[in-house]
């Protein structure tokens, strides 16, 4: 089969050769089911040192079983979640959270992908009104699916909004390792120490091969988690191979020199791109380029370099290209691209 190589998604990428060795290296022998193992263990430890050791952890397959499974964790079924119109949970999940989690999705339409306290405010009404879903989760998604990054400060914004209310902080982290390095600081920084309720936690995007996590910080840990996943088809009973990803990545600094790397390319490739006339729309906060391109030439050159069309005819003959890069990205890639541009 032919390789090729792209700007479509990190998920287009493959998994780091040290995730593909943790993975045979857990292939020896025998080991207990269903989590029983001390890969497990470990990458549960590996979590925690990066995001709190009082945290619960639980791991699960992908992205949309976390966030589903966090969601569960937090909210009754008449009881609602606000969250961007351009979140992943209300455009790319094929209403799992309403479906499995039994939410109402509540959007809210921003400039830049991010909530703040004055978008969602005017969203968090009906308190005790039984005709009124109750508003009990504000989700965001960190990086936001524009590619922008909420810092630390903005996110103990929003959770102080949420506790005021009587409501909780949920962050869809499927890019949390980006956003980190694009800001110099832990994952615990952006998450326990920012007022975060519940995270999930990235792992396939950033180099593994299948694998998240579901974190509930302190109040908000339970007993119900276990059966909320197994729920969910979302406990792997062979799960020494998802752990043993875990541990490849967090044990180490692997994860920080993946999201290095791909931070780095799309900070090559937006610079490239205005220095060639190109308008990037959207502030790049990690490995997510969004670029104006010429609508006459923009299918020409996503079906060469893999990457897809945003928004067609968003104004005056441009469109809006969206290329993402990757843990396995060069700079020879991106050059290609910036070549034909």
């Amino acid at each position: 089969m032919h390789p090729w190589r792209g700007f479509g998604s990190d998920n287009h990428a493959g998994a780091h050769p040290a995730v593909i060795a943790a993975i045979e290296e857990a292939n020896v022998g025998h080991a207990h089911a269903y989590g029983e193992d001390p890969w497990t263990e470990r990458a549960l430890a590996a979590i925690r040192r990066h995001v709190g050791e009082d945290a619960q952890v639980s791991l699960v397959w992908n992205g949309t079983g976390a966030n589903v499974v966090g969601l569960s964790a937090l909210c009754r079924p008449w009881e609602s979640v606000v969250c961007a119109s351009t979140a992943h949970i209300n455009t790319d999940e094929c209403a799992a959270p309403e479906h499995i989690a039994n939410v109402k999705l509540v959007s809210v339409d921003t400039p830049d992908g991010k909530l703040t306290p004055e978008l969602v405010e005017p969203r968090l009404v009906g308190f005790g009104f039984e005709h009124h879903a109750q508003p009990r989760v504000i989700s965001i998604s960190q990086l936001t699916e524009l590619g922008t990054v909420y810092a630390p400060d903005e996110l103990r914004t929003l959770a102080d909004v949420a506790h005021s209310h009587g409501m909780m902080l949920h962050v869809d982290g499927a890019r949390i390792s980006n956003a980190a390095v694009a800001l110099d600081c832990s994952i615990r920084e952006l998450t326990h120490d920012a007022g975060v309720d519940v995270l999930s936690f990235g792992g396939t995007k950033n180099g593994m091969l299948a694998g998240e996590a579901v974190v509930l910080f302190g109040e908000e840990a339970t007993d119900d988690l276990s059966y909320m996943r197994k729920q969910s088809a979302q406990l792997a009973s062979k799960m020494r191979f998802v752990a043993a990803q875990f541990v490849a990545m967090y044990e180490g600094d692997l994860w920080r020199r993946c999201a290095e790397n791909a931070n780095e390319m799309a900070a090559q490739l937006a610079e490239g791109a205005r220095a060639r006339g190109v308008e990037i729309a959207y502030p790049v906060g990690g490995n997510e380029v969004f670029a104006l391109l010429p609508a006459e030439r923009i299918d020409d050159l996503a079906a060469r370099f893999h990457f897809y069309v945003w928004q067609s005819n968003v104004r005056a003959g441009l469109s809006l290209a969206r290329w993402v890069t990757s843990w396995d990205t060069a700079p020879e890639d991106v050059e290609a691209l910036l070549s034909e541009v």
